[in-house]
Order: C-alpha cells, then structure tokens, then sequence
C-alpha cells in the first residue's frame, strides 16, 4: 500500500514556466490515464538534481542518462520510458543529442576552429553538456587539441547561452531537445545563435521511478506513458512538447554513454578545467545540478 502520492518532475526540461505548464499537463494526462494519483512538483534550481533522484516517492522524473549509468545496477531507480523527438536528429527513436553552438557574430566560423574555440560546459555529471562535446572533439581533434581556456561550471544551458551571447565562450553544447523547446516556445532566448553542428544520437534523459514504488503502479504509469500518443488528447500535448511518444528504454541502453566518456577523455588528452564559473541566467532551469 502507498502512503504518499508519487511525484512526477519535469525538472530538467523546466526551461520557463511556459514550457513547465506544459509539462504538467502531460502529466495530470498520465496521471488521469494511468488512475495513478500522481503530485506534479517543480523542484525549482537551486534546488539539487541528485536529491530530486534520491527520493523514495519519485514515480515519473526526468533523469540524466550519464548519472543513471554511472550507478550501480542494482541501485538505479526503474526506467519507465525516454521521449522520442519529431526533430531528425532522433531518427524516431528515444535518443537525442547535442548542439555545438556558437555566436551568429562571434570569432567561430567552422568546425575547425573549434579545436582553438574557448569552450564553455555545464557540469561534468551532464551528457549533454559536457561528454557530448567531448566526444565529438575527439572524434575530429583527437591528439592534436592543447590545453585551452575553458569556462565551467556554467550549470545549464541558460548559462551557456548567456556566456556566448557577453563574448565569455566561443562555443557550447546543450541538449537539442532542449533547444527544440526553446525554438518552439522561447525563440528570444536563442536570438543571435546559431547550431554550428549536431553530435550523434544517444539514449535521452528517461523517466524513472524509485525501485521502492510498487510494481503494479510503475506498471500503470509506463503504460500510460506509452500509450499516450494513441489518444487525440494525449498527441496534442505531446505535439505542444515537440514529441512523437514516449517508448520503453531498457537500462543497459546507457551503459554506452560512460563508456564514450572515457573514451573520449583518453583521445583527447586534456581535461577541462574548472573556472570562470557563472550561475545560470535568464530564466532557464538547470539542466544538471552542481
């Protein structure tokens, strides 16, 4: 028997409250659908994002998929289901990636500048990020990259776009979905950028449960999840979200995303180091705590 509501959190794709309303009406939708009395919270930054994924009452929350890797098996917290984009860098499946970004007016003008390009990151826990950028440098870089001016932790993608738009960074990665809302809700916020490249596909930020949620209620949620895109009112407001469906992920899809991590880390040879730190701004969320 459960004592508490789950919780359903929104957090890392909490980008404006525009944006979070939405959110929340997917899932009072699931939670109407699934006849599981869900709370819909904020976990407003700065709040931390591992405290929200330690909680024993989570029952839809969006979760990173390089932290959930990183945690031993038998401590993940069950994996419901991840979104599938309509954007083509999703090849219609639950997978995502990065944008490179840059300046429309700043000093990067081509991929291979970025091996000199001040670079600004996130926090080092983030996929998108972080390893995403990584990766696609050691892929292109890999050997031939010197230690260079870094700017980091800048949090989330708010701070990276405010960092390229004062001239702090030259470029940065944040998550393409993420910036499919913004493109869709907030245009303003991503004035006067551009996508410079798009890293490759890799399994996207899943909704979780806590393993201590009964089964026959994560059972309840997941298939309402997804099922949601079959209803007419469940694909509007997956179509106001920039999604197709929601699909089943199996954990050990993320085993993959450490593993480019350090694959990248030995490529490229160098680390990147902490400074110039700068808290998130404008009104975006976090997409990783600190």
């Amino acid at each position: 028997m459960v004592m508490f509501k789950p919780i359903a959190c929104s957090r890392m794709y909490n980008l404006s409250p525009r944006i979070r309303g939405l959110w929340d009406a997917l899932f009072a939708l699931v939670s109407l659908r699934s006849g599981v009395e869900l709370e819909i919270i904020g976990h407003p930054a700065p709040a931390p994002l591992p405290a929200l994924w330690a909680r024993p009452d989570m029952g839809a929350v969006f979760m990173c998929g390089y932290p959930f890797s990183r945690m031993p098996e038998a401590a993940r917290p069950t994996a419901l289901a991840a979104a599938v984009s309509s954007e083509a860098w999703s090849v219609d499946q639950p997978l995502y990636a990065s944008h490179i970004l840059v300046a429309s007016t700043g000093p990067v003008s081509a991929v291979a500048d970025l091996a000199t390009a001040r670079w600004g990151w996130t926090v080092r826990d983030s996929q998108s990020g972080y390893h995403a950028a990584r990766s696609y440098l050691a892929g292109r870089f890999a050997g031939t990259m010197k230690q260079s001016t870094t700017v980091g932790p800048l949090l989330n993608p708010s701070g990276i776009v405010a960092a390229l738009k004062d001239g702090r960074i030259d470029a940065g990665a944040i998550d393409a979905y993420a910036f499919q809302l913004l493109s869709l809700h907030e245009r303003d916020a991503i004035d006067g950028l551009r996508i410079l490249a798009t890293t490759d596909p890799l399994p996207a930020p899943l909704l979780v449960a806590a393993q201590t949620l009964p089964t026959d209620i994560a059972s309840a949620l997941q298939r309402s999840l997804v099922t949601l895109h079959e209803t007419p009112e469940g694909a509007a407001a997956l179509e106001r979200l920039g999604l197709r469906r929601f699909s089943a992920v199996a954990p050990s899809a993320y085993d993959v995303l450490p593993q480019r991590a350090d694959e990248a880390d030995r490529r490229l040879g160098i680390s990147w180091q902490t400074g110039g730190r700068a808290p998130g701004r404008g009104g975006l969320d976090d997409e990783m705590g600190p």
